[in-house]
């Protein structure tokens, strides 16, 4: 059985090379005479990994030194309890909504502080991002939430907010390493892994460690408490071990890609191809206004649910996996993560125009 073109949204593809590499090492580690999935994470060997996994991040990413990095369980959607239970000093935060996840992450979070919707695009189903120059940034603020790039509905902010000093947190899972990014201008960037860097079960959270505090919110447990995870640098319990392994060998392969300035290149060039066509087509459009399109998930529709639903069965059938729209939105999404090579996105084109030919 040869491999399929996997446009999922999540879990999401992952490069051959590295598939190849864990396979190899499936039964005997570097010698060990046993997995990784069967090791201690209190050994040596694993110990290794781990800080291997994160000095490797670090550099991908030029995390500055005052920031620390938590690979942590539970999901992106554990941290929408979590930011506000170790950063609601003040009991209050601004959340900008784009997407079902930041409105999802804002719910949450009302439940332990007072939340402001200091700007949304639901008015015109999430298509675009609102202008963030100038927000009603609140004088008592804790932080400023936004989901930096709308796996469901392909946006992607291309100018961070204007949060008037106030901390920016961000959820990037469905952007993390497809482009340079300047950390420095965040509190929080976190993730969970399974999009873009390796299989479901980790999230990679990315915090100044002037927010890693000890006074959280009261009733706040252990194990949701940044500071267990930094003081114990994320050994505290028994990690996402294996998961933490593969996303180790994803860091390598892009460090042998040419780092993130690479991977923006590639992945415009990507992008590039299959919007270019979206707007030439007849049939098919894309969702989301031009100025604000993600590199990585890829939204459009026929405007005919019937002919949608017909495109998604006969794009699996050619060998082109998932590309069926999120539920809430329907139509179809391609996502085009860093591991997607160019052939998948130039077949997927030359697919489409056949598609095109035949139902127009």
């Amino acid at each position: 059985m040869s491999r399929v073109y996997n446009f999922s949204a999540g879990p999401a593809v992952l490069p051959e090379e590295v598939l190849k590499e864990a396979a190899a090492e499936m039964l005997d580690y570097n010698g060990s005479g046993m997995s990784v999935m069967e090791m201690s994470h209190r050994s040596k060997s694993y110990q290794e990994i781990i800080e291997t996994a994160e000095a490797d991040i670090r550099e991908l990413m030029g995390i500055p030194d005052n920031y620390k990095v938590l690979f942590l369980q539970g999901g992106a959607s554990q941290q929408f309890a979590m930011i506000p239970m170790n950063l609601m000093k003040n009991k209050e935060a601004d959340y900008i909504i784009t997407g079902q996840w930041a409105k999802k992450a804002a719910a949450e979070a009302e439940k332990y502080g007072k939340v402001n919707r200091v700007a949304s695009s639901a008015d015109k189903t999430f298509s675009y991002i609102p202008d963030c120059s100038d927000l009603p940034i609140s004088e008592n603020a804790d932080y400023v939430y936004i989901c930096e790039n709308n796996t469901i509905y392909g946006t992607k902010y291309k100018t961070l907010p204007n949060t008037k000093g106030k901390t920016l947190v961000a959820d990037v899972s469905s952007c993390f390493l497809s482009e340079p990014v300047d950390v420095s201008k965040y509190g929080v960037i976190y993730g969970g892994v399974q999009k873009n860097i390796g299989p479901a079960g980790v999230v990679i959270v990315i915090i100044r460690e002037d927010l890693i505090r000890e006074d959280v919110l009261p009733g706040t447990p252990t194990m949701l408490t940044y500071k267990t995870h930094a003081d114990a640098n994320s050994l505290y319990n028994t990690p996402p071990a294996y998961g933490i392994y593969i996303c180790g060998k994803v860091f390598k392969w892009l460090k042998k890609q040419g780092g993130l300035s690479a991977m923006k290149e590639k992945n415009e060039k990507k992008a590039k191809i299959l919007y270019d066509y979206l707007d030439e087509s007849k049939l098919f459009k894309g969702t989301v206004v031009k100025e604000d399109r993600s590199l990585m998930n890829v939204p459009f529709v026929t405007g005919n649910e019937e002919l949608d639903a017909k495109f998604v069965k006969e794009a699996k059938e050619a060998g082109f996996e998932n590309l069926k729209g999120h539920r809430t939105v329907g139509g179809m999404r391609a996502s085009i993560y860093n591991a997607m090579p160019i052939e998948g996105v130039e077949a997927l084109v030359a697919f489409m125009r056949k598609f095109e030919k035949e139902n127009l």
